[in-house]
């Protein structure tokens, strides 16, 4: 058992490690990035997408935020505006799409996922979601009411307080990354070990065929469902190491999870804003699962289409032999 526990702490440093170079510096350059003049100009730049989507010009700065930070910064944004119902619930369907976009996209690349599919996939799925639901959505015109959140925060005093603060977000970001990923990895080293591993595949395997993945990606799929893409990236790294997951398995992975991740945290954080919280978690639950099924079908059909079409070349050079 010391053995199990000792190889499952050694991974679970190598991952952090893996991953935390990626995490620390770019949350140090987008945390001071807030207080340049550059998000003011992305806002600038989105601005006319807004109106489209049903939403006012000032939707541009949570968004902005949520995407180049995370969700915590678009909900303190949403907050300080006057924003309606309805507008706040196409901000809070968007925010669950597309968020934490540069950090989140630049770890997928660590398991060789090219990072424009991750970006492309969020922003189509999260403009598309804005645009059906202010054609269909009539009501929710009158204001939300944010409960007990606080609209108050307060700004770094001089660049040198601002680097310590991207530090200081960059270290606690790693240490949140360690006491999730250790454990995890302690715990998937236990599961391998013993053979249990092999048995929750089984049990998952419907999900997952259904999803057009083998049973060896189930683990991929449970950890960044409940823990999250960056987060759920360790056991991805794992999983292409230990438990021979393939190339496209795991662009269907994250097809899947880039829809629907961190689905407890991603959906509670919403609640103190006055919104519905159910059909945001049933809407990203549908989306994932049809929009995975769909490329999944589609990518086997067509490597069943390129086999057969090289076995019939096989022959017919065989037989002209």
């Amino acid at each position: 058992m010391n053995g199990i526990i000792q190889r499952g702490i050694k991974q679970g440093l190598q991952v952090t490690w893996t991953l935390g170079k990626v995490i620390f510096p770019i949350t140090v350059l987008v945390t001071i990035l807030q207080y340049t003049p550059i998000l003011d100009w992305l806002v600038q730049l989105v601005t006319p997408l807004m109106n489209i989507l049903g939403l006012s010009g000032e939707a541009a700065v949570p968004l902005v935020l949520g995407n180049t930070l995370n969700l915590y910064a678009g909900i303190a944004a949403i907050i300080s505006f006057d924003f309606t119902v309805k507008e706040v619930f196409i901000l809070a369907m968007m925010l669950s799409f597309s968020h934490n976009l540069i950090i989140e996209s630049t770890v997928a690349t660590r398991v060789g996922i090219k990072w424009p599919i991750v970006v492309g996939v969020r922003i189509f799925l999260a403009v598309l979601s804005a645009w059906i639901i202010q054609l269909v959505w009539d009501g929710g015109n009158q204001l939300a009411q944010y409960g007990l959140i606080s609209k108050e925060a307060t700004v770094p005093d001089g660049w040198l307080a601002i680097t310590m603060e991207g530090f200081q977000t960059a270290l606690v970001s790693i240490l949140q990354l360690a006491a999730i990923v250790i454990p995890l990895m302690m715990l998937l080293q236990l599961f391998r070990e013993l053979g249990w591993m092999e048995r929750i595949s089984k049990t998952l395997a419907p999900s997952t065929r259904l999803l057009g993945m083998e049973r060896n990606a189930s683990m991929t799929l449970v950890a960044g469902l409940f823990i999250g893409l960056a987060y759920g990236t360790g056991v991805m790294v794992q999983a292409v190491k230990e438990d021979g997951v393939s190339k496209k398995d795991m662009y269907l992975a994250f097809i899947f999870l880039v829809s629907c991740h961190a689905v407890v945290e991603d959906t509670l954080i919403f609640i103190p804003l006055g919104i519905p919280v159910w059909p945001l978690l049933l809407i990203r639950l549908s989306t994932a699962i049809i929009l995975t099924a769909l490329v999944g079908y589609i990518w086997n059909r067509k490597q069943q289409l390129t086999d057969r079409k090289e076995a019939n070349n096989h022959e017919h050079t065989y037989h002209s032999f």
